[in-house]
């Protein structure tokens, strides 16, 4: 591992491509270093195609228990944690059971626009109506459901640097603030080539196609206007570092029609601990 014991050796060494680009432009190798050593974190891509393990799938059958209620929102995915990578990402996961995705991509407003459920290994489950959400079978969400991905979905373990300058780390602020814009910059130019896009995303940084803000961030504002709103429990606390991304949805590369729209799933870091999925909050940028 490297100094901060959050990434591996290959991992930490695919980032060269960045500390050569960023020397390239003017930025002393130890300012390069320290902001890696703070900000670099793992996640785990998930792609319909390549190499990687098979460790869940976009749609397929809906396999709940009994006794959990009907979902809010439409299913997305599951994903079986036993079979992510080993140190694919920094989170306190279960080491194994599945976890359920689901969402409505298209708006965002003061409710969760998303839910997780955590089904642990043995448990009983019964196949549930995958429209079951949609108790007044109301027409106008065809179009939209039937652009929803469909197959295996495989993993690959990849770095993650942030995308915005004023990213909350639980360590403090990033070091070289005054370099902040010019690192996220040269992350936006060099990540193609380091860590692609992927369609689903665990863990790591919120990516969504307008960048300004942290998306994690805005997920906790939206979490404390529905909680004032009496959807949603709190408490919310107001310091993002308290949060982290538990997935990233891209529905932008895989739906025709919600060009830009991301699904970011947010949680506590002490209900992750606790295994208090119920906890996870979801917002949406949709801008069609």
């Amino acid at each position: 591992m490297n100094p901060v014991t959050r990434v591996t050796p290959e991992l930490w060494d695919r980032l060269t491509p960045f500390r050569d680009k960023a020397v390239e432009d003017g930025i002393p190798a130890e300012e390069v270093e320290r902001w890696l050593a703070a900000a670099v974190r793992p996640c785990a891509a998930l792609t319909r195609d390549g190499d990687g393990p098979v460790v869940g799938r976009f749609g397929g059958p809906l396999l709940l228990p009994a006794d959990a209620p009907d979902p809010e929102h439409p299913f997305v995915a599951s994903i079986d944690l036993a079979a992510l990578p080993a140190d694919a990402t920094d989170l306190p996961l279960p080491p194994d059971g599945r976890l359920l995705f689901f969402a409505f991509p298209e708006t965002d407003s003061a409710e969760s626009q998303g839910s997780v459920v955590y089904v642990p290994v043995g448990t009983a489950v019964v196949e549930r109506d995958r429209n079951a959400w949609n108790p007044l079978d109301e027409d106008d969400y065809e179009e939209m459901l039937d652009e929803f991905p469909e197959g295996p979905l495989r993993a690959t373990a990849e770095v993650s640097l942030p995308y915005h300058p004023d990213v909350a780390l639980p360590g403090g602020p990033l070091p070289e603030p005054a370099r902040s814009e010019e690192f996220v910059a040269l992350w936006d130019g060099t990540c193609a080539d380091i860590a692609p896009d992927a369609p689903l995303q665990i863990g790591g940084y919120a990516n969504e196609e307008a960048i300004d803000g942290d998306p994690v961030a805005t997920a906790v504002w939206w979490a404390t206007q529905a909680m004032e709103a009496g959807r949603w429990e709190g408490p919310v606390p107001q310091d993002v570092s308290k949060w982290v991304l538990l997935a990233d949805w891209q529905a932008r590369n895989d739906m025709e029609g919600w060009e830009s729209s991301t699904v970011h799933w947010v949680i506590q870091r002490e209900d992750l601990a606790a295994r208090r999925f119920d906890r996870a909050f979801a917002s949406v940028f949709w801008n069609p």
